[in-house]
């Protein structure tokens, strides 16, 4: 799939952003009596993209209601106000937490170029376009939108992210997941079976809240989700279980790393073998840090071995291409919030 319309019936498609490789993101436009909503955008350059996938539906860019984020990350969000000035009519539908930052980007972009340096950031997604207050609908819980008649409700979905939601689609007993549902590339499917996996990316990682928007999407019976990455998952609550399993293994992995690194940490001090380093790993980013070293290992080969046995047939080296980005960050925010969560509390003795 490149630029490839997809059409999964009932008015849904899917098509890629462009964004990094093949396959990795998916932007869902839902058409309904001939109007249209976006949902998740993509960054800056997937908006010829878009326009080519309304065109391809007969549609101008008047036909545009709504372009709905499922929460502001910038592989979702990026292409926001890119959209926005693209289709004059549309309004823009966002959790109330993320609003603020789509009116005015620059801290957005900012904790990007923090992450990725400015030159890779803006290579990523551009400039940020702000978005007008006047033209957003901020989605609290059970906010209704309707596309042309077709209800649209947004659920309140954190464990990913505090400014997640989750689109309901009641006519096709659909549900626009973002993030919520974890990841399922096309290039890890087993004889057609998607390999599910959670997103624990930085920075309001929760696995208890995680776990219970999952459970409100198990609750809604779906007949499909539409993933981010990537796409339509049919009868999405068989693959529930596997993905709360895999969840649960992803926190034991960190809480383990960081236990074990809070006991050598304190043998190393008790012992009057630390240096200056060991010593601050107690405190702030250094914690973090050690404890993202400490996991990636284990998650990276946790990760490998469930593929494995889910039936993956990519070589050794190409499925550890596919996986690094994802056990890279996955990495990051497990270790983020073992720091944060008391997971780690090495003991420093007196006079250390």
């Amino acid at each position: 799939m490149t630029n490839e319309l997809l059409d999964y019936g009932s008015g849904i498609h899917a098509f890629d952003a462009g964004y990094q490789r093949p396959q990795l993101v998916a932007v869902h436009l839902l058409v309904h009596e001939g109007r249209a909503a976006f949902i998740d955008t993509g960054t800056n350059a997937t908006l010829p993209r878009a326009l080519a996938a309304l065109a391809a539906r007969g549609l101008e860019a008047e036909a545009v209601d709504y372009v709905i984020l499922t929460h502001i990350h910038l592989d979702h969000a990026g292409g926001a106000g890119a959209m926005m000035a693209a289709f004059p009519r549309a309004r823009l539908v966002v959790h109330p937490r993320g609003a603020r930052h789509m009116v005015e980007p620059s801290k957005l972009m900012a904790s990007v170029e923090a992450v990725y340096g400015k030159e890779r950031a803006r290579d990523l997604y551009g400039v940020l376009k702000p978005v007008a207050a006047e033209r957003i609908i901020e989605a609290p819980e059970g906010t209704t939108i309707s596309l042309a008649g077709r209800a649209l409700v947004c659920l309140d979905t954190p464990g990913h992210a505090r400014h997640h939601i989750v689109i309901h689609d009641e006519q096709s007993r659909g549900v626009f997941t973002g993030d919520t549902l974890g990841i399922a590339y096309r290039e890890l499917y087993a004889d057609g079976r998607p390999f599910l996996f959670p997103t624990t990316t930085p920075s309001q990682f929760d696995p208890e809240a995680l776990a219970a928007s999952i459970e409100r999407i198990r609750a809604l019976v779906p007949r499909a989700a539409y993933l981010t990455h990537f796409g339509q998952l049919l009868d999405p609550c068989a693959l529930i279980p596997a993905l709360l399993r895999r969840l649960d293994a992803f926190v034991d992995i960190a809480t383990t790393a960081a236990q074990k690194l809070g006991a050598d940490e304190a043998t190393a001090l008790q012992g009057g073998r630390a240096r200056n380093a060991l010593l601050a790993v107690a405190d702030g980013d250094t914690a973090t840090d050690a404890l993202h070293s400490a996991i990636v290992p284990p998650l990276k080969a946790y990760l490998l071995a469930e593929a494995r046995t889910h039936g993956v047939h990519l070589a050794d080296a190409a499925l550890c291409e596919a996986l690094a980005m994802d056990i890279e960050l996955n990495a990051q925010g497990l270790a983020l919030w073992a720091a944060s969560h008391g997971a780690f509390r090495p003991v420093i003795p007196d006079g250390a």
